[in-house]
C-alpha cells in the first residue's frame, strides 16, 4: 500500500501522474497519510513510468473542482475517477454513474459554498486595509480573489481564515497555504467606527413582518452569524419578532417614533365606476 500526503490540487495532481504512469491501482494508494493506521508506508514510486495515459481536459477541470471538497475520500475519489477515464470509461464522470454522482455532488458543494462566501464575508476597515475572518466549510479561499478584486477595485484587504489566508495589495493576489500569524490578528482586530453605524443601519432596516426563518436559514445557515457583525443581532431580531414586533412591520425603535400610523397604513385601491 502506498501512503501519502497531500497540500492541494497541484501536489495531488503530480502523485497521481506518477502513478497512472506507473500503473498504480486505485486500491492500493491511501491519502491517509501518516494517519492511516491499517497499512504500512510505501512512498510514491520514483523514475519514469511504463505507461504513458492521456485524459480529457474537461476532466481536469471537474477534478480540480472537487478537490476543494473537504471530507473523507477527498483525494482517492478523485483517483479512481482518473484512473477509469484514463483506462477508457468515461461513463464515470457522468453524474449517472455512481462514482460520477459522487463527484458531481461534490461540485455542487463547492460551488455552493463559493456562493457563500461571496454573499457571507464581511470586510471591516482598519485604516487603509480591508480586512475580513470567515470560516468556510470547504477549501475555496483561492478560488473567491477575483470576484473580491471586482468588488473591492484597487482597496486593499486580506481574508484570513484558520487554514489559509488571502491578500490583495492594490496590484496583486497573495495566496498562503498557512494563513500567517500576523493576517489573522489584523482580521480579528478592533474595528472602526463605521461598525457601529452599520449595525444601527441593519436594526433598523431589519422588517420583522417579512420575517421566515426557515427560509432565512437556508439561504444564511446560522454557522455564518458568528462571524457577521450583524450576527448578534440576528437572534435577539428574531426573537422580537415572534414576540409580537410582526404587526408593526417595522423595527422596534422605527414603530415607536411619530409618523408610525402613516408609514404602516394599508392603501386600499378603489374600483373605477364605484362611488
Amino acid at each position: 500500500m502506498i501512503c501519502l500526503d497531500c497540500d492541494g490540487f497541484a501536489t495531488w495532481r503530480q502523485q497521481a501522474r506518477q502513478l497512472l504512469a506507473h500503473g498504480i491501482d486505485p486500491a492500493d494508494v491511501s491519502w491517509e497519510g501518516a494517519d492511516d493506521l491499517f497499512f504500512g508506508g510505501e512512498g510514491l514510486p520514483e523514475g519514469a513510468g511504463p505507461f504513458l495515459l492521456r485524459v480529457p481536459r474537461s476532466l481536469l477541470d471537474l477534478l480540480k473542482q472537487a478537490a476543494c471538497f473537504i471530507g473523507p475520500q477527498r483525494w482517492s475519489l478523485l483517483y479512481e475517477v482518473l484512473w477509469r477515464v484514463a483506462h477508457g470509461d468515461r461513463t464515470a464522470m457522468l453524474a449517472g454513474d455512481s462514482l460520477g454522482s459522487e463527484l458531481h455532488r461534490r461540485i455542487k458543494q463547492v460551488r455552493r459554498e463559493i456562493h457563500h462566501v461571496h454573499a457571507f464575508l464581511r470586510f471591516t476597515q482598519r485604516g487603509e486595509l480591508f480586512t475580513a475572518w470567515h470560516v468556510p466549510a470547504h477549501d475555496v479561499l483561492a478560488e473567491v480573489g477575483e470576484h473580491f478584486i471586482g468588488r473591492m477595485g484597487q482597496q486593499r484587504w486580506l481574508i484570513a481564515t484558520p487554514t489559509d489566508g488571502l491578500a490583495f495589495d492594490g496590484q496583486s493576489l497573495d495566496y498562503r497555504r498557512e494563513c500567517p500569524p500576523e493576517w489573522r490578528a489584523l482580521a480579528h482586530g478592533e474595528a472602526d467606527a463605521g461598525q457601529a453605524l452599520w449595525l444601527a443601519y441593519y436594526q433598523h432596516i431589519f422588517n420583522p413582518a417579512r420575517l421566515n426563518p426557515k427560509a432565512m436559514q437556508g439561504h444564511m445557515p446560522e454557522r455564518f452569524w458568528q462571524h457577521l457583525p450583524e450576527g448578534p443581532l440576528i437572534p435577539q431580531l428574531m426573537s422580537q419578532a415572534r414576540l409580537g414586533k410582526q404587526r408593526d412591520g417595522q423595527a422596534e425603535g422605527v414603530a415607536a417614533r411619530k409618523g408610525k400610523a402613516i408609514l404602516s397604513a394599508r392603501v386600499v385601491p378603489t374600483t373605477p365606476g364605484r362611488g
